[in-house]
């Protein structure tokens, strides 16, 4: 009897939320548009927790100013991947999971990056909407690689999804039996693929298709080892270990870019960065650290100083900065590549510390030259980078957005 007692004495459940009730208490407007549509998936829900957290999805993308999703049965059909770089998936918040090392997999429907909420509204988890995504990516990925005159492998369905098959294995991975394979995925609508043997005509046509104009998505050349997709670590003296490294400095350019463009400006200003050759053939990375305001650095090879109305003052190695105990960097909190900031500015004697690549008065022959190259400078000390003349620009072709983009970087065409 005291099973029976307890189950007949059962307080009665609480009354489900409403859904107006849970609109009221986040406020959310009742007559939030593309709601109507979604009311089902929240009626099916039976658990009061499980109403709650359907609520806190829609308040989410109210609050970011966000869309509503379309209803499952009409978004499934529209549904591909897409790969981004990722800092571009951290720096917009959408649904992302990591593909491989700097490369983010995000979902699609129509022109709309799918955020998270979105899963958690159509009630589905996130394996599901993405094995839909890749399935319909799978159905429209027949026919075969085109063979271009250098060997090399182009893919051809041209429909601005043709970098996200990377996704897809088995769509590529047949093109080069035994042998060891490299991939390229300049732009979003461009899968590139070649031996290892041809890699030298492989980055050529990266460079050919940055010259396109199309944004770029990655430069960097990509191989399978052990049958998993990596960044290309092509090491000195191979004769593409050269191409690869600025095919990266490409990278981290866009990366600063975009970086620059959200930057809240009460922090300071961010260091011009370009690209100088040494006559060795070595691509280094620049950064521009100009007196009269705080200034927010990236990662670089080299620091040119300059005063606070422009004039050079040298361009030094970074490795060498922290001779400079003085000035101590802070870390600046945002997505993308590593930023530290510098509140004051070497006096004379703290840049004498440094290892000096060229001097004042060589960028001052290289600003007067255009295109001259400066007398060689003194080499740094042992153990630091290896020194060489250095002159403006860099072999690897800039997409065109990154021309003239206010990040120092001149252009070599």
């Amino acid at each position: 009897m005291g099973f029976l007692d307890r189950f007949l004495n059962r307080a009665p459940q609480a009354p489900l939320p409403a859904l107006a009730e849970l609109l009221e208490a986040r406020g959310i407007p009742a007559d939030l548009p593309g709601l109507e549509p979604l009311v089902p998936t929240f009626e099916a829900h039976r658990q009061a927790a499980e109403r709650a957290t359907w609520a806190d999805a829609l308040a989410e993308l109210h609050q970011r100013g966000l869309p509503l999703p379309p209803p499952w049965e009409e978004a499934q059909e529209h549904l591909l991947p897409e790969l981004v770089p990722l800092w571009r998936a951290d720096r917009e918040g959408r649904w992302q999971r990591l593909f491989i090392e700097g490369l983010c997999q995000r979902l699609r429907v129509g022109d709309e990056i799918v955020p998270t909420a979105w899963i958690r509204l159509w009630d589905l988890s996130e394996n599901d909407v993405a094995e839909v995504a890749l399935d319909n990516l799978r159905r429209r990925s027949e026919g075969a690689f085109e063979r271009l005159p250098s060997g090399i492998y182009r893919s051809p369905w041209r429909d601005g999804h043709d970098a996200a098959r990377l996704l897809l294995p088995q769509v590529w991975e047949g093109l080069f039996r035994d042998q060891h394979p490299f991939m390229a995925i300049p732009t979003a609508g461009a899968l590139l693929a070649a031996p290892q043997i041809l890699l030298p005509k492989l980055m050529d046509a990266v460079n050919q298709t940055l010259s396109e104009g199309a944004p770029l998505l990655q430069a960097a050349v990509l191989e399978q080892v052990d049958l998993k997709l990596m960044t290309a670590r092509i090491q000195e003296p191979h004769p593409m270990s050269g191409p690869q490294k600025e095919f990266k400095q490409l990278d981290l350019l866009e990366a600063l870019r975009a970086q620059e463009q959200a930057l809240d400006p009460a922090l300071g200003r961010m260091g011009a960065v370009g690209l100088l050759k040494t006559q060795q053939g070595k691509s280094l990375v620049v950064a521009t650290w100009r007196a009269g305001a705080p200034v927010l650095l990236p990662d670089s090879d080299l620091i040119a100083f300059q005063t606070e109305n422009g004039a050079p003052l040298g361009i030094f190695w970074r490795q060498t900065l922290p001779r400079i105990n003085e000035l101590r960097p802070e870390p600046v909190e945002l997505w993308g590549p590593r930023l530290v900031r510098f509140q004051g500015f070497p006096t004379g004697e703290q840049l004498a510390r440094l290892e000096c690549l060229v001097t004042a008065d060589q960028v001052k022959a290289m600003q007067a030259q255009g295109q001259g190259r400066p007398p060689a400078p003194r080499p740094p000390a042992a153990g630091a980078a290896p020194s060489g003349t250095v002159s403006p620009g860099t072999s690897a072709p800039l997409p065109h957005h990154l021309r003239g983009a206010g990040l120092g970087v001149q252009d070599s065409d």
